[in-house]
């Protein structure tokens, strides 16, 4: 739409289905560079992504053709067919239902960034559920127990 003019940065953070860890080094590049293509070819802006073998963490510029839910939806299934067509994994690949979105404005960029670059340093220190947690409660988002990020039963 013409004159519309808009600065929106969205850290996602999504984890594979039963926090297993199942990404690993060997195809770990591949798997980011696969969904920063899918992020440019829907035509947002990639900053940074990272992550640790049970989660990911993607930072992007919003472009506001396309909601969050439908580029969630893109990223998380089209990255889950690649990796099962490519057969990293012993059984079928899947992502955890779900995912966390929180902005941040232009002067927090470097400050994102350098946490998400840090991430294996960080949970040397940190689990998931709990960074996962601190993150919900510093942007005041209530959620429910029964549906954060579900362990194998």
């Amino acid at each position: 739409m013409a004159n519309t003019y808009t600065q929106l940065y969205v850290q996602f953070v999504f984890a594979v289905r039963y926090r297993m860890s199942l990404i690993q080094p060997a195809w770990e590049t591949g798997l980011y560079k696969y969904i920063t293509g899918i992020v440019k070819n829907n035509k947002h802006k990639l900053v940074i992504i990272n992550g640790m073998p049970d989660h990911l963490h993607v930072f992007v510029g919003l472009n506001t053709t396309q909601s969050i839910s439908d580029l969630m939806r893109m990223v998380k299934g089209e990255s889950s067919e690649w990796i099962n067509i490519n057969q990293f994994t012993k059984h079928k690949f899947n992502w955890q239902e779900g995912y966390g979105a929180f902005s941040y404005s232009h002067s927090q960029i470097d400050q994102v960034c350098k946490y998400i670059a840090n991430q294996k340093k960080h949970h040397e220190k940190k689990y998931f559920l709990s960074e996962y947690k601190e993150l919900l409660q510093e942007f005041n988002i209530e959620y429910d127990k029964r549906y954060i990020f579900k362990e194998l039963e």
